[in-house]
Protein backbone atom coordinates (compact mmCIF):
# COMPACT_ATOMS: atom_id res chain seq x y z
CA UNK A 1 0.00 0.00 0.00
CA UNK A 2 1.58 3.35 -1.17
CA UNK A 3 1.78 5.65 1.97
CA UNK A 4 -1.06 8.03 2.29
CA UNK A 5 -2.24 11.12 1.07
CA UNK A 6 -5.06 11.44 3.37
CA UNK A 7 -5.38 10.88 6.84
CA UNK A 8 -9.18 10.76 7.78
CA UNK A 9 -10.03 11.16 11.78
CA UNK A 10 -13.26 9.63 13.20
CA UNK A 11 -13.59 10.56 16.92
CA UNK A 12 -15.69 8.08 18.69
CA UNK A 13 -17.75 6.93 21.38
CA UNK A 14 -20.50 3.99 21.79
CA UNK A 15 -20.26 4.20 17.68
CA UNK A 16 -19.54 -0.04 17.23
CA UNK A 17 -22.29 0.14 14.88
CA UNK A 18 -21.16 2.21 12.69
CA UNK A 19 -17.40 0.90 12.28
CA UNK A 20 -18.17 -0.93 9.38
CA UNK A 21 -20.16 0.68 7.48
CA UNK A 22 -17.64 3.71 7.57
CA UNK A 23 -15.04 1.48 6.55
CA UNK A 24 -17.05 0.03 3.84
CA UNK A 25 -18.45 4.04 2.40
CA UNK A 26 -15.09 5.33 2.51
CA UNK A 27 -13.37 2.16 0.54
CA UNK A 28 -15.86 2.65 -2.06
CA UNK A 29 -15.65 6.81 -2.07
CA UNK A 30 -11.87 6.94 -2.14
CA UNK A 31 -10.58 4.21 -4.74
CA UNK A 32 -7.71 6.08 -6.59
CA UNK A 33 -6.55 7.73 -3.66
CA UNK A 34 -4.03 6.64 -0.96
CA UNK A 35 -5.78 7.06 2.09
CA UNK A 36 -5.96 5.54 5.93
CA UNK A 37 -8.72 5.73 8.53
CA UNK A 38 -7.99 6.71 12.13
CA UNK A 39 -10.46 5.88 14.90
CA UNK A 40 -9.71 8.02 17.40
CA UNK A 41 -12.31 5.93 20.72
CA UNK A 42 -12.78 7.42 24.01
CA UNK A 43 -12.62 4.03 25.82
CA UNK A 44 -16.19 3.30 24.47
CA UNK A 45 -18.04 1.09 26.68
CA UNK A 46 -20.17 -0.71 23.55
CA UNK A 47 -16.89 -2.28 22.23
CA UNK A 48 -16.08 0.55 19.39
CA UNK A 49 -11.99 0.06 19.41
CA UNK A 50 -12.90 -3.49 19.57
CA UNK A 51 -15.00 -3.15 16.12
CA UNK A 52 -12.22 -1.07 15.06
CA UNK A 53 -9.16 -3.17 15.42
CA UNK A 54 -10.62 -6.20 14.18
CA UNK A 55 -11.91 -4.45 10.51
CA UNK A 56 -7.97 -2.67 10.95
CA UNK A 57 -6.25 -6.78 11.68
CA UNK A 58 -7.32 -7.31 7.98
CA UNK A 59 -7.27 -3.87 6.38
CA UNK A 60 -4.46 -1.71 6.12
CA UNK A 61 -5.83 1.29 5.50
CA UNK A 62 -7.34 1.64 9.05
CA UNK A 63 -5.43 2.06 12.41
CA UNK A 64 -7.41 2.95 16.01
CA UNK A 65 -6.42 4.87 18.80
CA UNK A 66 -8.28 3.68 21.97
CA UNK A 67 -8.02 6.95 24.93
CA UNK A 68 -8.21 5.79 28.52
CA UNK A 69 -8.87 9.09 30.72
CA UNK A 70 -9.46 11.11 28.38
CA UNK A 71 -12.81 12.06 26.57
CA UNK A 72 -14.06 14.89 24.14
CA UNK A 73 -14.36 15.36 20.50
CA UNK A 74 -11.47 18.21 19.97
CA UNK A 75 -9.07 16.60 21.50
CA UNK A 76 -9.46 13.69 20.36
CA UNK A 77 -9.60 14.92 16.70
CA UNK A 78 -6.43 16.63 17.69
CA UNK A 79 -4.64 13.58 18.69
CA UNK A 80 -6.13 11.71 15.59
CA UNK A 81 -4.37 14.21 13.25
CA UNK A 82 -1.50 14.80 15.11
CA UNK A 83 -0.81 10.91 14.74
CA UNK A 84 -0.87 11.38 11.12
CA UNK A 85 1.75 11.72 8.34
CA UNK A 86 -0.32 12.26 5.40
CA UNK A 87 -0.23 15.76 3.67
CA UNK A 88 -3.85 16.50 4.30
CA UNK A 89 -6.33 15.30 6.93
CA UNK A 90 -9.79 15.25 7.75
CA UNK A 91 -11.88 15.10 10.31
CA UNK A 92 -15.64 13.56 9.82
CA UNK A 93 -18.47 12.10 12.75
CA UNK A 94 -18.62 8.32 13.19
CA UNK A 95 -22.06 8.99 13.23
CA UNK A 96 -22.90 8.37 9.88
CA UNK A 97 -24.49 11.78 9.24
CA UNK A 98 -21.50 13.67 6.91
CA UNK A 99 -21.66 12.88 3.55
CA UNK A 100 -18.35 11.12 2.82
CA UNK A 101 -18.87 11.30 -0.87
CA UNK A 102 -17.75 14.81 -0.47
CA UNK A 103 -13.61 13.88 0.69
CA UNK A 104 -12.36 13.84 -2.86
CA UNK A 105 -13.86 17.18 -4.10
CA UNK A 106 -12.71 18.36 -0.61
CA UNK A 107 -9.03 17.42 -1.56
CA UNK A 108 -9.02 18.38 -4.92
CA UNK A 109 -9.84 21.88 -3.97
CA UNK A 110 -6.84 22.10 -1.75
CA UNK A 111 -4.29 20.34 -3.60
CA UNK A 112 -5.59 23.06 -6.41
CA UNK A 113 -4.71 25.90 -3.80
CA UNK A 114 -8.46 27.02 -4.02
CA UNK A 115 -8.17 27.19 -0.08
CA UNK A 116 -6.38 26.85 3.38
CA UNK A 117 -9.74 24.95 4.32
CA UNK A 118 -12.34 23.28 2.86
CA UNK A 119 -15.85 22.16 5.07
CA UNK A 120 -18.87 20.28 4.54
CA UNK A 121 -21.13 23.20 4.58
CA UNK A 122 -25.10 22.64 5.88
CA UNK A 123 -26.17 26.24 5.00
CA UNK A 124 -24.65 26.84 1.90
CA UNK A 125 -27.16 26.74 -1.43
CA UNK A 126 -27.31 22.76 -1.69
CA UNK A 127 -26.97 22.23 1.44
CA UNK A 128 -29.61 20.62 4.45
CA UNK A 129 -29.24 20.09 7.96
CA UNK A 130 -32.90 19.61 9.05
CA UNK A 131 -32.91 15.78 8.34
CA UNK A 132 -30.25 15.68 10.97
CA UNK A 133 -31.65 17.23 14.10
CA UNK A 134 -34.19 17.05 16.24
CA UNK A 135 -36.05 21.08 16.49
CA UNK A 136 -34.60 21.49 19.48
CA UNK A 137 -31.11 20.22 18.59
CA UNK A 138 -31.34 22.61 15.00
CA UNK A 139 -32.38 25.54 16.93
CA UNK A 140 -28.94 24.91 19.87
CA UNK A 141 -26.54 24.56 16.18
CA UNK A 142 -28.21 27.62 14.72
CA UNK A 143 -27.86 29.56 17.86
CA UNK A 144 -24.06 28.03 18.36
CA UNK A 145 -23.32 28.88 14.47
CA UNK A 146 -25.18 32.66 14.71
CA UNK A 147 -22.75 33.48 17.53
CA UNK A 148 -19.64 31.82 16.39
CA UNK A 149 -19.88 33.84 12.90
CA UNK A 150 -19.82 36.82 15.09
CA UNK A 151 -16.17 36.15 16.73
CA UNK A 152 -14.78 34.79 13.13
CA UNK A 153 -12.03 37.31 11.12
CA UNK A 154 -13.44 35.73 8.07
CA UNK A 155 -17.05 34.44 6.98
CA UNK A 156 -18.34 31.18 7.16
CA UNK A 157 -21.51 30.30 6.85
CA UNK A 158 -20.89 27.16 8.76
CA UNK A 159 -18.68 27.36 11.52
CA UNK A 160 -20.14 24.48 13.46
CA UNK A 161 -19.56 22.16 11.17
CA UNK A 162 -17.61 18.52 12.13
CA UNK A 163 -17.00 17.42 8.64
CA UNK A 164 -13.71 19.50 7.04
CA UNK A 165 -9.92 19.03 5.52
CA UNK A 166 -6.91 20.98 5.45
CA UNK A 167 -3.41 20.65 4.62
CA UNK A 168 -1.62 18.75 7.36
CA UNK A 169 1.76 20.79 8.03
CA UNK A 170 -1.11 23.94 8.50
CA UNK A 171 -2.94 22.81 10.95
CA UNK A 172 0.50 21.07 12.61
CA UNK A 173 1.04 24.84 12.81
CA UNK A 174 -1.69 25.64 14.59
CA UNK A 175 -2.39 22.87 16.69
CA UNK A 176 0.03 24.42 19.85
CA UNK A 177 -2.76 27.31 19.65
CA UNK A 178 -5.84 25.11 20.02
CA UNK A 179 -7.98 24.70 23.06
CA UNK A 180 -8.97 21.07 22.41
CA UNK A 181 -12.01 21.21 24.83
CA UNK A 182 -15.70 21.07 23.26
CA UNK A 183 -17.03 19.85 20.13
CA UNK A 184 -16.48 22.33 17.76
CA UNK A 185 -12.63 21.73 16.78
CA UNK A 186 -13.08 23.86 13.18
CA UNK A 187 -14.16 26.48 15.08
CA UNK A 188 -11.02 26.41 17.29
CA UNK A 189 -9.11 25.98 14.23
CA UNK A 190 -10.49 29.25 12.42
CA UNK A 191 -9.66 31.33 15.83
CA UNK A 192 -6.45 29.75 16.43
CA UNK A 193 -5.31 30.60 13.53
CA UNK A 194 -2.39 33.82 13.10
CA UNK A 195 -3.94 34.99 9.66
CA UNK A 196 -7.70 34.56 8.17
CA UNK A 197 -7.83 31.38 6.72
CA UNK A 198 -9.50 31.22 3.05
CA UNK A 199 -12.25 28.48 4.06
CA UNK A 200 -14.15 26.70 0.71
CA UNK A 201 -17.64 25.31 1.43
CA UNK A 202 -18.91 22.57 0.18
CA UNK A 203 -22.64 21.90 0.03
CA UNK A 204 -24.41 18.09 1.43
CA UNK A 205 -26.83 17.22 3.06
CA UNK A 206 -26.63 16.19 6.75
CA UNK A 207 -28.67 13.07 7.12
CA UNK A 208 -30.36 11.23 9.70
CA UNK A 209 -28.57 9.26 12.62
CA UNK A 210 -28.63 5.42 11.76
CA UNK A 211 -27.83 3.96 14.99
CA UNK A 212 -26.42 4.97 18.84
CA UNK A 213 -27.65 8.44 19.63
CA UNK A 214 -26.49 12.21 19.46
CA UNK A 215 -24.00 13.76 21.36
CA UNK A 216 -25.22 17.62 20.73
CA UNK A 217 -27.17 19.00 23.92
CA UNK A 218 -27.50 22.54 26.23
CA UNK A 219 -23.92 21.16 27.71
CA UNK A 220 -22.44 21.20 23.97
CA UNK A 221 -23.71 24.88 24.06
CA UNK A 222 -21.98 25.63 27.66
CA UNK A 223 -18.70 24.38 26.27
CA UNK A 224 -18.91 25.67 22.81
CA UNK A 225 -19.25 29.19 24.92
CA UNK A 226 -16.51 28.77 26.91
CA UNK A 227 -14.23 28.41 23.59
CA UNK A 228 -15.20 31.74 22.63
CA UNK A 229 -14.23 33.27 25.90
CA UNK A 230 -11.27 32.13 25.84
CA UNK A 231 -10.72 32.55 22.60
CA UNK A 232 -12.17 36.66 23.50
CA UNK A 233 -10.01 36.53 26.27
CA UNK A 234 -6.66 36.27 24.15
CA UNK A 235 -6.63 32.98 26.19
CA UNK A 236 -5.07 35.57 29.58
CA UNK A 237 -7.84 33.29 31.57
CA UNK A 238 -7.31 29.27 31.92
CA UNK A 239 -10.12 27.90 29.96
CA UNK A 240 -10.84 25.65 33.14
CA UNK A 241 -11.53 28.73 35.25
CA UNK A 242 -13.83 30.42 32.52
CA UNK A 243 -15.95 26.97 32.71
CA UNK A 244 -15.76 26.75 35.95
CA UNK A 245 -16.94 30.73 35.80
CA UNK A 246 -19.62 30.22 33.54
CA UNK A 247 -21.02 27.59 35.40
CA UNK A 248 -20.57 29.75 38.72
CA UNK A 249 -22.36 32.22 36.82
CA UNK A 250 -25.73 29.35 36.26
CA UNK A 251 -25.30 28.50 40.06
CA UNK A 252 -25.73 32.85 40.99
CA UNK A 253 -29.11 32.16 39.11
CA UNK A 254 -29.85 29.28 41.02
CA UNK A 255 -28.71 30.59 44.61
CA UNK A 256 -30.70 33.51 44.07
CA UNK A 257 -34.01 31.55 42.57
CA UNK A 258 -33.73 28.92 45.58
CA UNK A 259 -33.16 32.28 48.24
CA UNK A 260 -36.27 33.87 46.93
CA UNK A 261 -38.53 30.74 47.51
CA UNK A 262 -37.60 30.24 50.99
CA UNK A 263 -36.83 33.47 52.05
CA UNK A 264 -39.19 34.42 54.77
CA UNK A 265 -40.21 30.77 55.86
CA UNK A 266 -36.56 30.68 56.69
CA UNK A 267 -33.98 33.42 58.58
CA UNK A 268 -31.80 34.99 55.94
CA UNK A 269 -28.53 33.05 56.92
CA UNK A 270 -30.78 29.74 56.93
CA UNK A 271 -32.07 30.62 53.48
CA UNK A 272 -28.40 31.65 52.04
CA UNK A 273 -27.15 28.09 53.15
CA UNK A 274 -29.89 26.10 51.46
CA UNK A 275 -29.75 28.08 48.68
CA UNK A 276 -25.55 27.43 48.74
CA UNK A 277 -26.12 23.66 48.86
CA UNK A 278 -28.48 23.77 45.93
CA UNK A 279 -26.22 26.06 43.64
CA UNK A 280 -23.45 23.70 45.07
CA UNK A 281 -24.96 20.54 43.92
CA UNK A 282 -25.60 21.80 40.17
CA UNK A 283 -22.41 23.45 39.85
CA UNK A 284 -20.67 20.22 40.88
CA UNK A 285 -22.52 17.88 38.28
CA UNK A 286 -22.26 20.75 35.72
CA UNK A 287 -18.76 21.12 36.36
CA UNK A 288 -18.13 17.09 36.02
CA UNK A 289 -20.14 17.23 32.11
CA UNK A 290 -18.26 20.16 30.57
CA UNK A 291 -15.37 21.49 33.39
CA UNK A 292 -13.59 18.75 33.89
CA UNK A 293 -15.34 16.11 31.11
CA UNK A 294 -11.87 14.98 30.01
CA UNK A 295 -11.20 13.27 33.70
CA UNK A 296 -15.10 13.29 34.73
CA UNK A 297 -15.46 11.48 38.07
CA UNK A 298 -17.89 8.02 37.29
CA UNK A 299 -19.52 5.58 39.45
CA UNK A 300 -17.94 5.45 43.11
CA UNK A 301 -15.45 7.89 42.55
CA UNK A 302 -18.29 10.14 41.42
CA UNK A 303 -20.03 10.18 45.11
CA UNK A 304 -16.56 10.52 46.54
CA UNK A 305 -16.25 13.65 45.16
CA UNK A 306 -19.40 14.88 45.25
CA UNK A 307 -19.00 14.79 49.26
CA UNK A 308 -15.25 16.27 48.74
CA UNK A 309 -17.14 19.37 46.79
CA UNK A 310 -19.08 19.49 49.72
CA UNK A 311 -16.50 19.82 51.90
CA UNK A 312 -14.26 22.08 50.57
CA UNK A 313 -17.00 24.39 49.25
CA UNK A 314 -18.31 24.65 52.49
CA UNK A 315 -15.31 26.67 53.81
CA UNK A 316 -16.65 29.04 50.87
CA UNK A 317 -20.04 28.64 51.54
CA UNK A 318 -19.43 29.72 55.34
CA UNK A 319 -17.82 32.92 53.76
CA UNK A 320 -20.54 33.74 51.97
CA UNK A 321 -23.59 33.43 54.05
CA UNK A 322 -21.28 35.78 56.70
CA UNK A 323 -19.84 38.14 54.12
CA UNK A 324 -23.58 38.64 52.80
CA UNK A 325 -25.33 38.72 55.91
CA UNK A 326 -23.17 41.49 56.71
CA UNK A 327 -23.72 43.45 53.95
CA UNK A 328 -27.42 42.81 54.39
CA UNK A 329 -27.34 43.95 58.56
CA UNK A 330 -25.19 46.98 57.81
CA UNK A 331 -27.89 47.74 55.00
CA UNK A 332 -25.27 48.16 52.13
CA UNK A 333 -27.51 46.02 49.69
CA UNK A 334 -31.04 44.59 49.71
CA UNK A 335 -30.63 40.81 49.89
CA UNK A 336 -30.93 39.98 46.43
CA UNK A 337 -27.45 41.87 45.86
CA UNK A 338 -26.02 40.75 49.40
CA UNK A 339 -26.36 37.10 48.43
CA UNK A 340 -25.12 37.33 44.35
CA UNK A 341 -22.03 38.94 46.11
CA UNK A 342 -21.90 36.02 48.63
CA UNK A 343 -22.23 33.91 46.20
CA UNK A 344 -19.54 35.83 43.63
CA UNK A 345 -16.92 35.51 46.45
CA UNK A 346 -16.71 32.02 46.24
CA UNK A 347 -15.65 31.09 42.69
CA UNK A 348 -12.41 32.04 42.94
CA UNK A 349 -11.92 29.31 46.16
CA UNK A 350 -13.95 27.06 44.53
CA UNK A 351 -12.28 26.65 41.71
CA UNK A 352 -8.74 26.86 43.44
CA UNK A 353 -9.64 23.71 46.04
CA UNK A 354 -11.78 22.13 43.11
CA UNK A 355 -8.69 21.68 40.79
CA UNK A 356 -6.32 20.40 43.08
CA UNK A 357 -8.17 17.83 44.99
CA UNK A 358 -11.74 17.18 43.68
CA UNK A 359 -10.91 16.59 40.12
CA UNK A 360 -7.55 14.92 41.17
CA UNK A 361 -9.11 12.91 43.97
CA UNK A 362 -9.38 9.64 42.07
Amino acid sequence: MLPPILTVVIPCYNEAANVAPMVARLAATLQGIAWEAIFVDDDSPDGTTRVAREIAAADPHIRCIRRIGRRGLSSACVEGMLASSAGYVAVIDGDLQHDETLLPAMLRSLRAGEADVTVGSRHVTGGEAKGGFSAWRQRISDSGTSLAQFFLPQPVADPMSGFFMLPRPLFEEIAPRLTGRGFKILLDILLSSKRPLRVKELPYTFRPREAGESKLDTIVLLEFLTLLLDKASGGLLPLRFLSFAAVGALGVVAHLAVLWLVLGPLSFAQAQWLASFVAMTMNFWLNNRVTYSDVRLRGPALWRGLLLFYVVCGVGVAANVGIAGLLLRDGIFAWGVAGAAGALLTVVWNYAVSATLVWRAR
